[in-house]
């Protein structure tokens, strides 16, 4: 995996590599405000078991929003703090926990419902 976060006119872009099955990107409807920086993108990884720890995968699955604001900040990058979560446009909060509930399908599961273009 290789990282790298650029910063360019007071925007954080995040360029890191893994392979798509692992990851997703997210472009944001409302940038988030950090500092004198805004987040435009937001980049999940795939969350392991260990990461879960504290909310139950129906949670994740009914996009539960006090699980999805202890998850993505330990799945993405730049890492949301919950604060920032929960300040989150609803169309962003919804495009990023559907994503993660997505992530907890098979992959040949995935794969029917969005095939590969």
């Amino acid at each position: 995996m290789t990282k790298s976060i650029q910063q360019e006119n007071d925007v954080i872009t995040d360029t890191t590599n893994i392979t798509d099955d692992q990851s997703k990107t997210i472009t944001l409807d409302e940038p988030i405000k950090r500092g004198t920086t805004f987040i435009n993108e937001v980049q999940l990884r795939k969350p392991k078991a260990g990461e879960l720890r504290g909310v139950t995968l129906i949670e994740l699955a009914h996009l539960d929003v006090v699980a999805l604001q202890k998850v993505l900040p330990r799945i993405t990058t730049p890492t949301l703090t919950t604060h920032e979560v929960s300040q989150l446009e609803l169309a962003d909060l919804m495009a990023l926990g559907s994503e993660v509930a997505l992530f907890l399908a098979k992959k040949g599961d995935r794969l029917m419902v969005f095939p590969p273009a």
